[in-house]
């Protein structure tokens, strides 16, 4: 019996390297945005002086921070290793790009659209051997026609439940290990037509990568990749209290020495 066409495609990505699949033309190399061109959150807050002194946070922000207990001895790492992103999240040459799935894993509007846009019809076709996914899991596909070589889908809350939409990024997160992931980037999970809040839903995604990268230092590079003026707005201040660059910070757990 002849092998669905994904099945075939996938095993030939999965074998070839980054390098590999550009010289093959596999995808555009013009439009292809690589991690070592994408500043990582140091370097970003050197170059946008005004950052600290614009992006103030909230009070509301203050307690939401004081949620998660971080490790301060490792601040200065870690600001090396998330980078915000605005631009086309299909253009990222990374391990995996997580899309903002339905539970069927059809084919959307939006960031799902736009994934299966450029991944091509092999995609939908792995998808649909899936059984679909529940809102808070998520589930693995390869990248075919993207620069990035895995796609993790998983689905957002509709009904402003902070718990699911922390499991997304939880299980997202997960498949570091198990595919080997040094690279991640993520959209902004379920604030789109879900109406999540952005606010709410960047200090989500932000804890659960501060505690995630404290536990997984082989973890390279995780990229916040941002659309709306107002979530760039929001993580250029957030960031800053999870990720601080200097030693002025918002309680003593996040201060570094």
């Amino acid at each position: 019996m002849t092998e669905p066409k994904w099945v075939t495609v996938k095993r030939s990505l999965l074998s070839m390297g980054p390098d590999d699949r550009r010289k093959a033309g596999m995808y555009d190399k013009k439009t292809v945005v690589t991690v070592d061109t994408i500043d990582p959150w140091h370097n970003y807050v050197i170059r946008n002086k005004n950052i600290e002194k614009d992006r103030k946070h909230t009070l509301d922000d203050l307690t939401e921070f004081k949620k998660i207990k971080i490790d301060a001895e490792q601040n200065k790492e870690l600001t090396q290793k998330v980078s915000i992103f605005r631009g086309d999240i299909t253009t990222l040459e990374v391990s995996a790009i997580v899309n903002a799935a339905n539970r069927r894993l059809v084919a959307g509007g939006g960031v799902d659209g736009a994934i299966h846009r450029a991944a091509g019809e092999l995609l939908q076709d792995e998808c649909n051997t899936l059984g679909g996914c529940p809102t808070g899991e998520a589930k693995i596909t390869c990248g075919y026609n993207l620069p990035a070589t895995y796609v993790i889908h998983t689905v957002g809350p509709q009904d402003g439940s902070v718990e699911k939409l922390t499991k997304c990024y939880e299980n997202s997160l997960a498949f570091h290990k198990s595919h080997k992931l040094s690279s991640i980037a993520f959209p902004c999970i379920s604030t789109g037509i879900y109406s999540f809040p952005n606010r709410l839903a960047a200090h989500i995604a932000l804890r659960t990568s501060r505690k995630f990268l404290e536990q997984n230092p082989d973890m390279e590079r995780i990229i916040f990749c941002l659309f709306m003026p107002i979530d760039v707005e929001i993580y250029e201040t957030l960031m800053q209290m999870y990720f601080p660059v200097h030693a002025l910070n918002y309680s003593d757990d996040a201060r570094s020495e």
